[in-house]
């Protein structure tokens, strides 16, 4: 994409100044203020040597040649504790959305580069990504010549993506001199030892090793000479030897070229081929045409490698589902896709929203960018000018094993609920605590009107958020929830946890042991009634899949209004699938203990219950009359609670911790005390 001349001094000759004043800017921009010397915050280094003077308010230098992950004081809330899951690609809920070709990688920044909470923050304002099912690599974009140029993506991100599927890469930034870049900062990552290896190359690996994620997107804009040209091709194809070994990856972006001039081609050529050779994948900076995509991928051919490992960058930070693009040279629909696609800052979802907007005002937006116009990737919009990922990719699912189950949990919220109470007023974030959402929002089949459906932040079940089912129900509807991969036995049941708040509708659950005979077709469901019930307000109903062997391919609900035809409102809270084994809680964690204190900031720890499997661990504080208040989860083994004061009366502060499983069972408490 050619930059518009009304764009120039945003893009500046390529990437340079939209790679750059954003994250400068957020360094300055609602970085949370350091209340604390023990709250952890999210990694960041230079290569070696360090800027000159002082580090602003709030930031520190580090140096990662110097780093050890052995007396690095907050590995164990940065590490992710989520391994990679697989996953599947259904048959696609519509006929232009396809499978093995296309992928999506996002390049994401989910706050300032220092002053970033390793476990989330109290508010519910935040990029909350949850259209996992459409993204192949997500990248923790970020970084600056005054606070660092290496990032270390936070656990939270980590465990949310792995959940799903999606690898995460930390983000090797060397500005533009014009932007306060060194070529100091770019010769420390390429120099060698006097074995001539490359010893950068090597704590990159190992940092990514120890903090759990999948490897490194690296962008050098800080120009040289062709010395250093064969430095960093030499330094690439290392980290790339050291990489693969340990399962990472590596995505260069085009930018330096092979004679170590910063020259932005918009294209896979010879300038830049040899850098694409010694990676695993190459964004392609935004100034390409549709003729310099076509030669990419005929090159990419030639070099006997995939044209999907191009991304071709889509720079969506300004105008989000607004930008004009030229889909048909990406995606095109009468033909196979030419290249991937690399979105560059769609947290434009929530960076365009008014200032006191809800988490329901952001998922709007995210829903329209990830689906597009029609918000129902059933039925694209064929007149939407915005081709959305769910018009041209198909989806992924990582439900492939029992006990699964989902609260509906995105990741943020208003208050935390607790089986239907709230345990919490305050609200928060920590996308680690996310669940593994539908990926098809919304898919509803319904001959007549269709209800609208959405996460919703005014009830749940358990954390901070349901689904609401909200119309009119003048014909029954079909909501599809889950592609799956599950086993049926003859003991396996799925449970919903459900309440009606407006009107009357008979629910049922609809489940496929097959898939679809073609790519959007609805899946050839078998509707079982829910149990009848009369008790007002959250209830749990239990279905046998009598009769279904085999596997489950799909789950949803079919909702029928039975009473005078009014709007109805239907919150589903809760749905979970097991079998007879795996239902029991956790065992409890053990070795409660408090790792540092001043006043009231704790950094606290605990050792993983065996045997046993852990979905995450909530702290709860008991406070001198017995109640309970809920702190915060984390899948880590060490959470910070800070600005805590005495309870009238209170000697000393009492911590529960909880580990909970996949069936949202807790375990007993494990107890700790700190005196005031």
């Amino acid at each position: 994409m050619n930059p518009k001349p009304t764009r120039r001094t945003v893009l500046i000759a390529g990437a340079a100044a939209a790679f750059l004043p954003a994250p400068l800017a957020r360094a300055a921009e609602g970085a949370p203020k350091a209340t604390a010397a023990l709250q952890p915050y999210a990694s960041y280094w230079y290569p070696d040597s360090l800027p000159s003077g002082s580090p602003g308010p709030g930031i520190t230098w580090r140096s990662l040649k110097t780093w050890r992950a052995a007396t690095d004081p907050d590995l164990a809330f940065n590490a992710s504790s989520v391994p990679l899951a697989r996953r599947f690609t259904p048959a696609p809920a519509n006929t232009t959305a396809r499978g093995g070709q296309a992928r999506i990688q996002s390049l994401v920044s989910f706050g300032p580069t220092s002053s970033n909470p390793s476990q989330g923050s109290a508010t519910a304002d935040t990029y909350a990504l949850t259209h996992w099912a459409y993204i192949d690599e997500l990248v923790f974009w970020g970084g600056s010549s005054g606070e660092g140029l290496i990032l270390a993506p936070n656990a939270p991100v980590v465990d949310a993506a792995h959940r799903h599927g999606v690898p995460v890469l930390g983000n090797v930034f060397l500005p533009p001199a014009a932007y306060g870049g060194q070529l100091q900062w770019t010769r420390d990552l390429v120099q060698r030892d006097a074995s001539g290896h490359y010893p950068l190359a090597a704590q990159l690996v190992a940092v990514a090793a120890a903090y759990g994620f999948d490897g490194w997107f690296v962008n050098a804009e800080t120009g040289g000479d062709s010395a250093l040209g064969a430095d960093m091709l030499g330094f690439v194809r290392e980290l790339e030897r050291l990489s693969e070994a340990r399962g990472q990856r590596v995505t260069w972006y085009d930018a330096m070229t092979v004679n170590g001039s910063v020259s932005w081609q918009g294209a896979l050529n010879s300038r830049n081929q040899d850098f694409f050779q010694a990676a695993d994948d190459m964004f392609v900076d935004f100034r390409w045409s549709a003729e310099s995509l076509a030669s990419s991928a005929d090159r990419a051919a030639q070099l006997q490698r995939d044209r999907y490992e191009l991304w071709a960058g889509v720079d969506v930070e300004s105008n989000g589902s607004n930008t004009s693009v030229d889909w048909d040279a990406i995606v095109p629909t009468d033909r196979p896709h030419v290249t991937s696609v690399g979105l560059y800052r769609p947290e434009w979802t929530r960076n365009h929203l008014p200032a006191g907007h809800t988490p329901e005002d952001f998922h709007a937006a995210d829903d329209r960018f990830w689906t597009g116009r029609s918000l129902d990737p059933s039925r694209p919009d064929p007149a939407d000018g915005w081709r959305a990922p769910a018009v041209s990719v198909a989806d992924r699912s990582t439900v492939t094993s029992l006990p699964f189950a989902s609260t509906f949990n995105t990741g943020h919220g208003l208050r935390w609920h607790e089986d239907g109470e709230v345990a919490s007023g305050t609200p928060w974030n920590h996308l680690g605590l996310q669940d593994r959402l539908p990926s098809r929002r919304w898919v509803v089949r319904t001959d007549g009107q269709r209800p609208a459906v959405r996460f919703d932040f005014a009830d749940a079940w358990r954390g901070g958020s349901s689904v609401l089912v909200d119309g009119a129900l003048d014909r029954p509807a079909v909501l599809d929830l889950y592609a799956t991969r599950l086993p049926i036995g003859p003991d396996t049941v799925v449970e919903l946890t459900h309440r009606a708040e407006a009107g009357t509708v008979r629910v049922e659950l609809a489940v496929a042991a097959a898939e679809p005979d073609e790519a959007g077709a609805a899946p050839p469901y078998t509707y079982l009634p829910l149990p009848a019930g009369t008790a007002d307000g959250w209830r749990t109903s239990t279905v046998r899949l009598t009769g279904l062997t085999g596997t489950v391919h799909a789950i949803g609900v079919r909702l029928t209004a039975t009473g005078d035809g009014g709007p109805v409102r239907w919150r589903l809270g809760r749905l979970a699938v097991h079998g007879r084994t795996g239902t029991g809680a956790p065992a409890a964690p053990s070795g409660p203990r408090i790792t540092a204190a001043s006043g009231g900031d704790l950094r606290l720890a605990w050792n993983h219950p065996a045997p046993g499997t852990v979905r995450h661990y909530t702290v709860h504080r008991v406070l001198p009359d017995g109640t309970r208040r809920f702190l915060g989860g984390t899948c880590q083994r060490a959470y910070f609670a800070g600005g805590l004061t005495p309870a009238p009366g209170e000697r000393a502060v009492r911590f529960e911790v909880h580990a909970v499983g996949e069936l949202y069972t807790a375990s007993a408490p494990a107890t700790v005390t700190h005196a005031w």
